[in-house]
């Protein structure tokens, strides 16, 4: 993501523009915070009355009303708090759950490289600890930047209405708090940035170790595990405080400076001169409006460190929002294509990878043919299919489907021609079926999943399961072995009507019997599929159309089984080799 870094107001203008979508909610909200600021001046000012006219005067007729205008004070105060603070935590949730849809349907959107090139740990962090910093945002930023304006702003009135000259020498102070909230704001920024960072490095650490828990156990990794947590953890916390003694001192800095304020008001209001201008109940009035200035201005100083914590936030979840999403200009949409497949001079390169991984690549594979892929780690087999699905878009060549190029079809279109089932089995914490039905599967009727989950030698364990199909088979299929994980993932093959099918080491958990079972169910089943098969057991593709041999991004032999085995080539040797070990095992 190499988008340009906005400035906080401009990220906090996209959040506060999230708010007002919901802004019936927020008038509400804001008329709420305003009734609730209002409260403050007026308590300020009923002191004045009460002073002067009800204990220096006795006055009768304030004495009768000034008990009930307390009272319907603090209740204006307390129904317009609960007003503006539902509907302000209503928008807040809110806006908490459209950012997340927006940036979870924006990384399903995003090219394979970027999560090639991101730790999980900060995508998780994205979703969770980062929208969560928003939210604060939309809420205490709201908040308190409405009513505690809006009471400073009824405070200052006040003060002004009853000695504007004491005002005025009081706000000689502001100049000096708005240089201590400057240098606090551009510190509090970074240090937020560098918090964000650390917890997406707790999180990752913490996401490898539960993916990794067997590997961990096995090979004794718990210390070393636990030290890069604690490690990770310690750096998360020194941020932490010092990002807490930087909000923590200049809270108390912006107290003192209106202390001093006070104490020079005070110092001043009783001068024999003043006190002549001011009566004992507005001098207490303008006293207590100062004194109840410290709790709004005490709440702006900490909104700061507040504010920049959720700014920092939002600059990484909107540099997610306006990155470049995968790219699909296609406009042709293909409903069931025949399969074939041509690659003509095709050469790719991983960005940031100088070397290419594949040269000068020509292919053509005619509709319904099986074609094994076979060579050494590295040598390109992986890359080469995963161009057909546009994971990865050439850079020199063109691919055809149908002869269509790939980048003039439809991305769901075109992937709606192509079954995967690649090295990585993936599965998710949900129902057997909705596993095998997955995507534009899931309304298939029952009798098509149960052939699939039979054609793939899966039906035998899962009618053993306690739920039979309705079973929940937990995160990544842990309840299930290795081999069974793998059965399902090829029913999801098998249930696919695309017309290509990729088989990337598809068999390659499975015993030796089941195999055989699968590989008889596939060879009886896909004769209409044009198939890539990446095998390094070389004894499960003798059956195909043709097996093409490929080392260092280049096909350097291509033929039937026994025509390679003539030829006493590439493949020759990796078969010698392969029948050796397997022999001698």
């Amino acid at each position: 993501m190499t988008t340009p870094r906005t400035t906080g107001w401009q990220v906090y203008q996209r959040l506060i523009g999230y708010s007002l979508k919901y802004w019936r909610y927020m008038v509400v909200a804001i008329v709420g915070l305003i009734a609730s600021a209002v409260t403050q001046p007026m308590f300020a000012w009923i002191l004045g009355p009460l002073l002067d006219k009800a204990i220096l005067q006795r006055d009768p007729v304030v004495i009768q009303w000034l008990p009930l205008g307390i009272m319907g004070i603090f209740l204006l105060r307390g129904m317009a708090m609960f007003l503006s603070g539902y509907y302000i935590g209503l928008v807040g949730r809110q806006v908490t759950k459209m950012l997340r849809d927006q940036v979870f349907t924006h990384m399903l959107r995003m090219p394979v490289r970027f999560f090639e090139n991101t730790q999980s740990g900060k995508l998780l962090a994205y979703v969770s600890y980062y929208i969560d910093q928003v939210a604060n945002a939309s809420i205490r930023g709201v908040t308190s930047l409405i009513q505690d304006s809006a009471t400073i702003i009824g405070l200052l009135g006040l003060m002004f209405y009853q000695s504007w000259q004491l005002t005025l020498a009081m706000l000689v102070i502001v100049p000096l708090i708005a240089l201590i909230v400057m240098y606090a704001t551009r510190r509090l920024r970074l240090l937020s940035h560098k918090v964000q960072d650390s917890v997406s490095n707790v999180t990752q650490i913490a996401n490898e170790m539960i993916r990794g828990y067997k590997v961990v156990r096995i090979f004794n990794g718990e210390k070393y595990e636990a030290q890069r947590f604690s490690d990770a953890n310690e750096q998360n916390i020194h941020l932490q405080m010092k990002r807490m003694v930087t909000e923590l001192l200049s809270t108390p800095l912006v107290q003192f400076m209106v202390a001093l304020a006070l104490a020079a008001m005070v110092y001043i209001a009783t001068r024999e001169s003043t006190l002549e201008t001011l009566s004992p109940g507005t001098f207490m009035s303008f006293i207590m409006s100062m004194i109840l200035l410290l709790t709004p201005v005490r709440n702006l100083t900490q909104l700061n460190a507040q504010l920049q914590t959720a700014i920092a936030a939002g600059e990484g979840i909107f540099e997610l929002l306006d990155s470049q999403a995968e790219k699909d200009h296609g406009s042709m949409a293909l409903e069931h294509c025949k399969g074939e497949v041509a690659f003509h001079n095709v050469s790719f390169a991983y960005p940031g990878v100088g070397k290419p991984v594949l040269h000068n690549i020509n292919l053509t594979v005619r509709p319904g043919e099986k074609i094994a892929l076979v060579g050494k780690s590295g040598s390109g087999k992986t890359t080469l299919v995963n161009l057909l699905p546009r994971f990865h878009d050439v850079e020199n060549g063109e691919i055809r489907l149908d002869g269509v190029a790939l980048q003039d079809i439809r991305l769901h279109s075109l992937r709606r021609q192509i079954a995967y089932v690649g090295q990585e089995i993936v599965l998710f914490n949900d129902s057997v079926r909705n596993n095998i039905a997955y995507g534009d599967m899931r309304d298939l009727p029952d009798a098509q999943i149960r052939a699939a989950a039979e054609a793939a030698h899966a039906l035998e364990f899962i009618e053993k399961l306690p739920h039979g199909f309705d079973t929940q088979i937990g995160d990544n299929g842990v309840m299930l072995s290795g081999g069974q994980r793998q059965r399902l993932s090829i029913a999801r093959a098998i249930l696919s009507p695309a017309p290509v099918l990729i088989l990337d080491e598809a068999t390659s958990a499975l015993d030796t019997e089941s195999e055989r079972h699968i590989q008889a169910a596939l060879d009886r089943l896909l004769d209409n599929r044009t198939t890539f098969i990446i095998a390094h057991r070389l004894s499960t593709i003798e059956n195909a159309d043709r097996i093409l041999v490929m080392q260092d991004g280049e096909i350097i032999e291509s033929g039937k089984h026994a025509d390679l085995m003539a030829q006493n080539g590439q493949y020759a040797r990796l078969h010698a080799m392969q029948f050796h070990d397997e022999t001698t095992a």
